[in-house]
């Protein structure tokens, strides 16, 4: 499989350049999701806020509009939303190579952070307290997903069906409605409204469902013994049918892990999963520190491997589909109800983020501190997350936090 994409300023494929141009380009995109990898607190919705600035503002590598088919795709099959996003990224970039480093450098950060935390745990069984640090971070993270919304959010809102599916995943989002059945749903909607006076529905539904079929079969039997290959292949499972965000995740783990496997205590799990909340990167590094409970430093790369590996599969089997869906008016309509049901999505995710990130006086000011500095100087998010972190630092050190 090739790779013919063009970058927006009209660069060159990544198969069109020199050598040392494509060693370049994989040298750049290392660097990039290693940062992005490293700062990126917040959870998935603060990631693609990050990505976009990176990706669209700072490095023009593509369009904004392009960035938009990505996410829309990437909502449309299972797996970690941010990651995917990221593997796309690459994949744009640097073919295959791209999409293995940007995804690897984008994990790699977290998962050797919570790798070393899980050792920690295994041996004194508590959760080192960072409360501190996402004090300051929290309110920062805010201020940056509020940008994405509203940059996003303008090229997502073309016309007024796209608006109106905007308005309609907000709605859908605080009434408690599936995410996966209200993207299809709109999509869906925006694309016979545009398309009505077409009379047919040929290559309507060219749509990448393959979480749907990845459902059959996914219940897991009973596994006597934990070795690594047992946590590959469970997480490998996990990775191939779980849809939306860290508690979905919880979810789908307390069945099987403490449920009906055994394997891991409630407590344990909980510990697993704000470990997964409170470091930088994926959520879904929660299986490095599953995986290094259950069967030490095997199974923590095991689980990380498993639970990563279909979607780095998925989006490199759906990534050439992209600018084929955008040919056709019907697949391009579906597309642009995604598109705008996901910046209505995001936009409820970003209130929910906001009511647990704005605690007092301090950390609303510092939210509205870092909105003036991404909006109006530009200031680079990474910046901002440090100094989010040193105030957290400081609030802790003086007393204004326990």
């Amino acid at each position: 499989m090739t790779q013919e994409t063009e970058g927006i300023q009209g660069e060159p494929s990544y198969n069109a350049l020199t050598r040392s141009q494509q060693q370049q380009r994989l040298i750049q995109l290392a660097r990039v999701f290693l940062r992005l990898g490293t700062i990126a607190f917040g959870g998935p919705a603060a990631h693609i806020a990050m990505m976009d600035n990176e990706v669209v503002n700072r490095r023009q590598w593509m369009s904004r509009e392009k960035l938009l088919d990505l996410l829309g795709i990437t909502n449309l099959i299972p797996g970690p939303n941010s990651t995917e996003l990221a593997i796309h990224i690459g994949y744009e970039r640097g073919g295959w190579r791209g999409l293995l480093i940007a995804g690897s450098c984008f994990i790699l950060p977290a998962m050797l952070i919570v790798w070393t935390l899980a050792a920690i745990y295994d041996r004194y069984q508590t959760v080192p307290q960072v409360e501190w640090l996402l004090y300051g971070i929290k309110p920062v993270i805010i201020a940056i997903v509020l940008q994405a919304v509203w940059n996003l959010g303008k090229k997502a809102a073309k016309d007024l069906p796209t608006i109106i599916a905007g308005m309609t995943a907000i709605a859908a989002y605080f009434a408690g409605l599936n995410e996966i059945l209200v993207l299809i749903l709109l999509g869906i909607a925006v694309m016979l409204v545009k398309n009505w006076h077409r009379g047919h529905t040929t290559g309507a539904f060219l749509l990448p469902f393959s979480g749907v079929l990845a459902q059959v079969g996914s219940t897991a039997a009973a596994v006597t013994s934990v070795s690594w290959v047992s946590v590959f292949l469970f997480f490998l499972k996990i990775g191939c049918v779980l849809y939306g965000s860290g508690y979905v995740l919880l979810a789908f783990l307390q069945r099987d892990l403490v449920e009906r496997n055994h394997w891991l205590t409630s407590q344990q799990l909980l510990d697993a999963v704000a470990i997964g909340q409170f470091t930088p990167g994926p959520v879904f590094t929660t299986a490095t520190f599953i995986g290094y409970l259950l069967a030490g430093n095997a199974g923590a790369i095991a689980g990380t491997i498993g639970i990563f590996l279909p979607a780095f599969v998925l989006v490199w089997v759906v990534n050439p589909w992209v600018s084929k869906l955008r040919q056709s008016p019907w697949a391009s309509g579906f597309l642009d109800g995604v598109n705008a049901a996901s910046m209505g999505l995001m936009a409820g995710v970003t209130y929910t983020l906001g009511r647990a990130a704005l605690l007092d006086w301090l950390t609303i000011i510092v939210a509205i501190v870092s909105a003036i500095a991404v909006f109006r100087f530009k200031i680079n998010s990474a910046w901002l997350v440090l100094a989010g972190g040193t105030l957290g630092l400081a609030s802790h050190i003086l007393g204004f936090i326990g």
